[in-house]
């Protein structure tokens, strides 16, 4: 089975719920009515009412200036709008030799497995992995990423639990470079409710990675729980007073019927989402095409 299949069986709940409603919302024909209904869909499927309203103008304006009355034309139209609103697609800065992923997330949004699948995605495309395992305070999260790694058939750099974060990462940062990796990935703790030592940790993380790999492209990737829905746009407005985040990872699509959380997330954040995950397989994240995703909550 293909990704986008996939994708399409992921995002089952939100277009049962939310999206494949529209399209026979609009067989109806495309009046005040429709549109005051398609607003109430929209926000009940977490797009967010500032995003909704932007969507509702671009689409009576359109509907306007086209003279639009066919309702596949209107649900083209309104695709075309929704992924206009996500915008275009950043792929991950994999510039330089090796390049930096830092991921951070709370515990329980599935930031020890998405950065194994992502490992594992990269490696399929050809990529040298290494993993840092970063997380040294939570229990069990080293002997996790090691099952994840091992999965991924690449390597992980570790040290004892409770080992200082960046020690591990110094260790990772020479692995890297004696085996010639192209991508270091560490796993960062989450610990949200303790901003100050968040923040405290990952810089002296950077401190350590801007000292060792100076010149490095680096992202760092917040890791988010789709089923969450507006929590996990709130967890991402802490982390973002923490981190700079340069993408999100969202976790756990198949598991709501509030896909609508990407168009919020965007409005909110302005933080392009690079990886969607909509599966418990390896293969089951990938990197987020707007155009993909719009087509298949409505496919």
């Amino acid at each position: 089975m293909g990704f986008f299949e996939k994708l399409k069986n992921g995002l089952f709940k939100s277009r049962n719920s939310f999206f494949g409603r529209i399209v026979s919302l609009f067989k109806r024909g495309i009046d005040d009515e429709t549109l005051d209904e398609l607003e109430e869909i929209l926000i009940s499927a977490d797009v967010g009412v500032n995003s909704t309203e932007e969507i509702l103008d671009k689409l009576r304006e359109r509907v306007k200036e086209e003279k639009i009355t066919d309702g596949e034309e209107a649900t083209k139209v309104l695709k075309e709008i929704l992924v206009e609103m996500i915008g275009e697609s950043k792929p991950l800065d994999l510039s330089t030799e090796p390049s930096v992923l830092l991921v951070i997330g709370v515990n329980g949004v599935g930031k020890t497995t998405s950065i194994g699948k992502i490992a594992n995605h990269l490696k399929t495309e050809g990529k040298n992995v290494i993993l840092a395992a970063a997380d040294t305070f939570r229990a069990g999260a080293i002997d996790q990423l090691q099952v994840w790694a091992d999965r991924a058939g690449v390597d992980l750099v570790k040290q004892n639990e409770g080992s200082d974060p960046a020690a591990v990462v110094f260790d990772a940062i020479s692995a890297a470079k004696k085996r010639r990796a192209d991508v270091l990935i560490v796993d960062t703790a989450g610990r949200l409710h303790n901003k100050k030592n968040l923040m405290a940790e990952l810089a002296k993380i950077n401190r350590v990675i801007d000292r060792e790999l100076p010149g490095c492209s680096r992202e760092t990737l917040l890791v988010l729980d789709a089923t969450t829905g507006q929590n996990a746009v709130n967890q991402a407005k802490e982390f973002k007073n923490c981190a700079d985040i340069t993408g999100l990872v969202l976790t756990k699509l198949d598991g709501t019927a509030k896909g609508g959380v990407v168009f919020s997330i965007k409005e909110l954040l302005d933080i392009p989402v690079k990886y969607i995950g909509v599966g418990e397989q390896i293969d089951d994240l990938r990197p987020f095409d707007p155009t993909e995703f719009v087509n298949a909550l409505f496919d």
